[in-house]
């Protein structure tokens, strides 16, 4: 008896998937544990396993097919001590015997049928219609009209590429993921955005001295990782905008796990930091590292982009100063870094020079008020400007 192996789901988000490559043909035995295809998700390219032992009867979908849903059936394999059967050739079809052509009933000219629309002696069409119609030299009383009550009108046309050099790239699963999650996220999901300005010059200075004595370990703290974990510390704080908004209920996280927005040559993708609230920064920067290098490769595993309380995105490394970033749900927040540079700024009383950043959190104002989500910034803003608690 063949069994039917489908698509499978390699991520939470996947819905469908391209069936990159084949690892097998017909008639290679396989056992569980081997590879057997190469499956681009919506986040990744993953390897697929077999499950049963057996012999390929059939591939079903070829290799290169887009869109193939999650659960169907991709290919037929033999039970274990079965045999294929083996194809047989398709008889040859006999000649059909052409039927002779019934014969064409006149249509009277009188009885105009209901497709043409006929007011008394006048065809419904708009006037445009009728223009385009007498320019091409075209009769209207045999076209069915496709407008409100039949009447015939100039029929759509869909978007034309405008006549422009160009190049049309085809979209990736995981950029057509990206767009639908994202205009999901603005639609539905209520937005609030907190900005506030944070001095960095005690950060930047701890940096330096915590690299110096971390460069015998090979490990070198990026300004992100310090602020993966500052946002995770500002959250365990502030509990309220730790959470987690459904239809029914508001989960509320007991530890902070940051997903941080990694740029891929195919879009975003969120590799989670689990743990970042108790984490060293060693141990953030080694595995943010790895994470990264691996998403860029398309070889993070579901449960390594799967989940995360909130969101992390920075974008200082290209200059920009501030931005908003779309909440990731179902999480609650994410928080958008801006550049550090020097501005002028009031410290103890007296302008000064100092390098700021702006820092903007984004809500989902369902699950977290104004008030908390303000709390949060501050919380943020506090720990960044007095940095040693986060070695504490």
């Amino acid at each position: 008896m063949s069994i039917e192996i489908k698509m499978p789901a390699l991520s939470p988000t996947m819905e469908e998937g391209t069936l990159a490559k084949w690892l097998v043909k017909e008639g290679d035995t396989v056992k569980a544990g081997d590879l057997m295809a190469e499956i681009e998700t919506d986040k990744a390219t993953m390897e697929f396993e077999a499950v049963d032992e057996g012999t390929v009867e059939k591939i079903v979908v070829a290799e290169g097919t887009d869109g193939v849903k999650v659960g169907e059936v991709i290919m037929l394999l033999s039970g274990e001590g079965e045999v294929a059967a083996p194809k047989k050739a398709a008889p040859p079809a006999e000649p059909k015997k052409e039927a002779p052509a019934p014969a064409r009933a006149e249509t009277p000219k009188t009885a105009p049928t209901p497709a043409q629309q006929v007011d008394g002696d006048r065809v419904k069409a708009s006037p445009l219609a009728r223009r385009i119609a007498s320019q091409k030299g075209g009769d209207l009383a045999g076209v069915a009209g496709s407008g409100p009550n039949g009447r015939i009108v100039k029929a759509a046309t869909p978007a034309q590429v405008p006549d422009i050099p160009h190049e049309a790239t085809k979209l990736s699963n995981m950029r057509k993921t990206i767009a639908r999650r994202l205009t999901e996220s603005k639609q539905q999901v209520p937005h609030i955005y907190l900005t506030v300005d944070v001095r960095l010059d005690k950060l930047l200075r701890l940096r330096s001295e915590l690299n110096a004595s971390l460069e015998p370990r090979g490990v070198k703290l990026s300004v992100n990782d310090l602020m993966i974990k500052a946002l995770a510390v500002a959250l365990v704080q502030v509990p309220k905008c730790n959470v987690m908004f459904t239809p029914d209920q508001l989960i509320s996280f007991q530890r902070a796990d940051i997903s941080v927005a990694v740029s891929t040559p195919e879009g975003l993708i969120t590799p989670v930091i689990t743990k970042a609230d108790t984490a060293s920064l060693s141990s953030i920067s080694t595995r943010m590292k790895d994470l990264a290098a691996r998403a860029r490769d398309r070889k993070l595993k579901p449960e390594e982009f799967a989940g995360g309380t909130a969101s992390l995105s920075n974008m200082g490394m290209y200059g920009i100063k501030q931005f908003e970033a779309v909440i990731n749900p179902p999480q609650g927040m994410i928080m958008a870094i801006g550049a550090g540079e020097k501005r002028p700024y009031v410290v103890d009383d007296a302008l000064a020079i100092a390098t700021v950043m702006s820092a903007t959190g984004s809500f989902d104002h369902r699950a977290i008020d104004g008030a908390d989500g303000a709390q949060l910034m501050q919380a943020f803003k506090q720990i960044v400007e007095n940095p040693l608690g986060l070695v504490a």
